[in-house]
């Protein structure tokens, strides 16, 4: 690893670490001329998922603008840069989980969605805003409909499963 000082080529390591759930290895490094220390970042290098958009052009993945989308929809929510960056760790997992190379920007940003849903309801309202092209209040108000509906099915859900476990608990004891 060249140094970023120097521009030597040979650099001992000094500490590996595991970081972004084993995604990337973090390495802190000193140069054998200069005795500079510095850190580098090896990634996992995947196979370059294609991403058809809306007017039908392609382009690969870019981890770097959905983060940007992501960020700018959860500004002033409170999540932290770590949620965020681990959102986008899921999802580029997900794509690379499955077996077709090509995902339209609709199903990514469904990806996202889902990911919202269960964080901020004010980043998930910014983000679909956007991703839905909204004309409209009426476009808000619907989303925010669905969203409460969504929530409700997964209380009712929750709830039930509560009940059997209790259920389940009184009939073994």
């Amino acid at each position: 690893m060249q140094c970023s000082y120097c521009q030597y080529t040979d650099s001992r390591v000094l500490e590996s670490r595991s970081t972004e759930a084993g995604q990337s290895i973090r390495r802190r490094r000193e140069c054998l001329r200069c005795k500079h220390r510095f850190t580098t970042y090896e990634r996992l290098e995947f196979v370059p998922v294609t991403v058809i958009k809306q007017d039908a052009r392609r382009e690969y993945f870019d981890r770097s603008k959905l983060l940007r989308g992501i960020i700018h929809a959860c500004q002033k929510t409170g999540l932290t840069p770590e949620t965020l960056e681990s959102i986008v760790d899921d999802i580029e997992s997900q794509l690379q989980a499955r077996t077709v190379r090509e995902v339209t920007t609709a199903e990514i940003g469904e990806l996202v969605l889902r990911e919202l849903r269960s964080l901020s309801e004010v980043a998930y309202v910014r983000f679909a805003s956007v991703y839905r092209q909204f004309q409209g209040i009426r476009d808000f108000v619907d989303t925010l409909h669905q969203l409460n509906e969504v929530r409700d099915r997964e209380s009712e859900a929750n709830s039930l499963e509560i009940s059997r476990s209790a259920a389940k608990v009184s009939v073994d004891s």
